[in-house]
């Protein structure tokens, strides 16, 4: 399958690494020189210098006679004009990055229909959904799920004192409907098997039915009570789409903004809630304003560096909790080590979205984890497929995966080895990342 990214930005530059790390042929196409050798002399791809609105671009073969265009430059309209171009010169499929709010969320069907955009990439708005999911709960590293909620995905970092610690897996009193389905310890990925202990440190993902998660969530040492205060610093468009997501949850939403203008456009949409025109890092301003009381301070700027530094600065304050969003991929393992206790990569979670749309067969949904080292995918069981009619233990699925979830007639349960998968299934795969191309076409459909 040929895919072409227009646009190698930050957002553009990660999807195609992605994309041509799992073997996609990638055409990029951008119209700054410096931003196309960096392309071309770092990733395994095709790089082309132009407009990716120039009729002349559609021309060259490497770009008409391809299936998926995705659209990511820094301007909506201009990727709105490149997709329906690409549709006009028989591309297939495109998928578009929209960040303007009149547009993405009031607009979907013209952009569906009137400029043929198959798939609305907004990073800011999933970025937020992302971080209202964790908070709801409040134990939670990461939080997702799938099959329409009947299964849920929840990552904890165990604790010194944690009651799971030293015991072998097998010995463990987890719930039938949970299963202890991967952790990463010192950064390496394991799939554990009855004779493995958990350990102070590891982040260990749980799945199972989302009210048995719910019950078993509180096991593991919150930071609070309950969750009811939140500092947001930043009011950008993930702040301006987090902040009423979190007052409509009914939380105490507090958001300072230097920037007079977004406080302003903020104020305008937020019906409950203080908005504060003023600087993050002024020590007097958060401690005037109760950063030490927050339950989570939520750092949301558009400077990584800036981000770090706020969080630190709110944990130093006496806040509980503290989630970071940030841009540069290679942040993320930097700042969980310094004691930051969530962080989120915009990119990874829009990549994730390319990744499930672009791969089709029977994916429906893909969730990178640990900086894409990993990937959850909710995959159906195509009919006539080579592990239709099997049980697990006879599939010849690599050791770093784990079939840990089904889904059959609605309802969800945990599997074992002798557990026949049949057509239509609903199955939720933990995978490392490098396994992912040669593993599902295994489950996909022969007809």
């Amino acid at each position: 399958m040929r895919i072409v990214v227009a646009g190698a930005g930050k957002l553009g530059y990660s999807i195609a690494q992605l994309l041509a790390e799992d073997e996609f042929d990638v055409v990029v196409i951008e119209i700054d020189s410096t931003r196309k050798e960096v392309v071309q002399n770092s990733l395994d791809v095709l790089a082309i210098e132009g407009n990716c609105c120039s009729p002349y671009i559609f021309e060259n073969p490497d770009v008409h006679d391809a299936d998926v265009l995705i659209a990511c430059t820094d301007s909506d309209e201009v990727n709105m004009i490149t997709c329906m171009m690409g549709k006009n010169h028989g591309i297939k499929h495109t998928v578009a990055r929209i960040r303007n709010v009149e547009y993405a969320v009031h607009a979907p069907q013209m952009l569906n229909h009137d400029m043929k955009i198959d798939l609305i990439l907004n990073p800011e708005r999933i970025t937020a959904t992302e971080i209202e999911h964790i908070l709801m709960t409040p134990s939670a590293l990461n939080v997702d799920d799938f099959a329409e909620g009947k299964v849920r995905m929840f990552e904890a970092k165990l604790k010194e004192n944690s009651p799971f610690a030293g015991i072998p897996l097998k010995d463990l009193k987890i719930p039938q409907d949970i299963l202890a389905a991967m952790l990463f310890r010192k950064n390496k990925m394991i799939i554990p098997r009855g004779d493995d202990m958990l350990f102070p440190g590891d982040n260990v993902y749980f799945v199972g039915k989302q009210e048995a998660i719910l019950n078993f969530e509180p096991n593991f040492a919150n930071t609070y009570d309950k969750l009811e205060k939140v500092l947001i610093i930043g009011a950008g468009r993930t702040g301006r789409f987090l902040a009423p997501m979190l007052a409509n949850q009914g939380l105490v939403v507090k958001v300072i903004e230097k920037n007079p203008e977004r406080c302003q456009m903020l104020s305008a949409i937020l019906d409950s809630g203080l908005v504060l025109c003023g600087d993050g890092t002024d020590i007097d301003l958060l401690t005037e304003e109760g950063v030490g009381e927050a339950d989570v301070v939520v750092c949301i700027t558009e400077d990584d560096k800036l981000n770090l530094l706020l969080a630190l600065l709110a944990k130093h304050l006496g806040a509980k909790k503290t989630i970071v969003r940030v841009t540069r991929n290679e942040y993320i393992e930097l700042m969980e080590k310094v004691g930051v206790d969530v962080v989120l990569s915009s990119r990874f979670l829009s990549a994730g979205e390319v990744l499930r749309f672009v791969r089709k067969g029977g994916i429906v949904s893909v969730s990178l984890l640990e900086g894409a080292q990993a990937e959850a995918l909710e995959i159906i069981v195509g009919v006539g497929s080579e592990v239709d009619g099997k049980m697990l233990r006879e599939l010849n699925l690599p050791k770093e995966s784990l079939v840990c979830a089904i889904v059959r007639d609605n309802e969800a349960y945990i599997p074992n080895g002798n557990t026949v998968l049949q057509a239509d299934d609903r199955i939720i795969l933990f995978i490392k990342s490098e396994f992912v191309k040669t593993t599902v076409p295994l489950f996909e459909s022969r007809s």
